[in-house]
Order: C-alpha cells, then sequence, then structure tokens
C-alpha cells in the first residue's frame, strides 16, 4: 500500500505535488491556513485530495511535503506539532527567497552561502529526515516533465541514507533522475540553483528548462 502523503501549503507548488502523488496512487492530505483559497481546486480534484490543517495534515501523513515560502516554513512546521514530525521524512521544496526583488533577473537569498534554509529547518526539528528536492525547477515541469528522450536531473540531499531512498523512488514515479549529492551542508548549493533557474525567466520569460547533469 502506498504511504500517505501530507503536503504543507495550497500554492500552486502544493497543488501540482498532490496531484501528482494521486497520480500514482497515494493518500494525500494538504494542509492550508487558507482552505477557502483550494475551493475551486478541490472541486477539480474530488474526494482524491482531502484538505485540512497543517496539523491535520501531518498527522496521518509517513511522507511531508513542504511547499510554503521559505520564509514562514519553521512557523508552518511549529503548528504541526513536533509529535506529528517526529521520525518523518519531509521533502523540502523550500527557498529562501527574501522579500527584495530580483535585480536583473537574480533573486536575493535571506540566507549566506555558509548555510542552507534546510539546514536551519534540520536543526530545529531534529528527529525529522528533511531531504531536499523540487525547489529548482517550477510547479508544471514537477511531475512527468517532457524533455524527449532524457531525464532532467533533480538534485537531492539529506542525512538519512532511508529518506533519501523513499525520495527517490517518488522521483522515478515523477520521472526524474535523481542525484544525491551528500548530506544537508549540500542544501547551501542546490537551494542557489533556484536562482540560477529563474534567471532566465526574468529576463527572456522562458520558464520551460531543467537542469540535467552529464556524466561520461
Amino acid at each position: 500500500m502506498k504511504k500517505n502523503i501530507g503536503i504543507l501549503g495550497s500554492g500552486i507548488v502544493g497543488q501540482t505535488l498532490a496531484e501528482g502523488f494521486v497520480k500514482y496512487g497515494y493518500p494525500v492530505v494538504i494542509g492550508t491556513g487558507h482552505p477557502e483559497k483550494l475551493a475551486a481546486w478541490q472541486e477539480k480534484v474530488g474526494n482524491k485530495v482531502l484538505v485540512g490543517s497543517f496539523n491535520e495534515a501531518t498527522k496521518s501523513a509517513d511522507i511531508i511535503v513542504l511547499a510554503v515560502k521559505g520564509s514562514v516554513a519553521k512557523n508552518v512546521l511549529e503548528q504541526c506539532g513536533l509529535h506529528n514530525l517526529k521520525g518523518k521524512v519531509v521533502i523540502d521544496a523550500t527557498n529562501p527567497i527574501s522579500e527584495d526583488p530580483p535585480v536583473n533577473g537574480v533573486l536575493k537569498f535571506f540566507t549566506t552561502l555558509n548555510t542552507s534554509l534546510m539546514e536551519q529547518l534540520q536543526n530545529s526539528f531534529r528527529e525529522s529526515h528533511f531531504v531536499k528536492a523540487f525547489n529548482s525547477v517550477g510547479a508544471h515541469l514537477m511531475v512527468n516533465p517532457d524533455f524527449g528522450e532524457e531525464k532532467p536531473t533533480m538534485f537531492i540531499c539529506g542525512n538519512s541514507v532511508e529518506a533519501k531512498a523513499e525520495v527517490k523512488d517518488i522521483l522515478d514515479q515523477f520521472g526524474w533522475e535523481t542525484e544525491d549529492v551528500g548530506k544537508d551542508e549540500a542544501a547551501r548549493a542546490i537551494e542557489p540553483l533556484c536562482i540560477l533557474w529563474c534567471i532566465p525567466g526574468f529576463n527572456h520569460n522562458q520558464w520551460d528548462h531543467a537542469f540535467r547533469l552529464l556524466k561520461k
């Protein structure tokens, strides 16, 4: 039986990933602070996705997806309750994007090169197993991206080998090649890929691209 998925965040990323999990047979609860914003979307997906509070989304979840603004990520997790997060895989799709506007297409982060948002979250919620993923591509390409015969690469990192293996299984289903680049510190390199991915979009309105790691 597929594991239960709890998605934190009702924006386009949360909605897209929820639909992706449903497509592959996972039970999904999406947690939000504004359920009214999901009324039209829930009519579209029907009863395949339940909508509840952040606490409700994590209570019965085996795997949690964090898909909120980076600036509120810690607060949202705190609302879930430590008992609902303990021992669970948390797929971290967030980015530490500043409120400042981009300059020449380059986003600003509220972190530095010597730390990452995921490291901060893992340090605050030590009994959860964070895995960075889905942060370096647009929502419309997160599930079954079509680039012909070539699969794009999703870079992941995290301290738990077992948690990363579970995330890899999901990425396999979602049509990605997975590149595990190490432990939490590697999020310092993965998170800025969001900045790089967005530059062609802001400067040239080009959003249909993804990264691929080539190997000999």
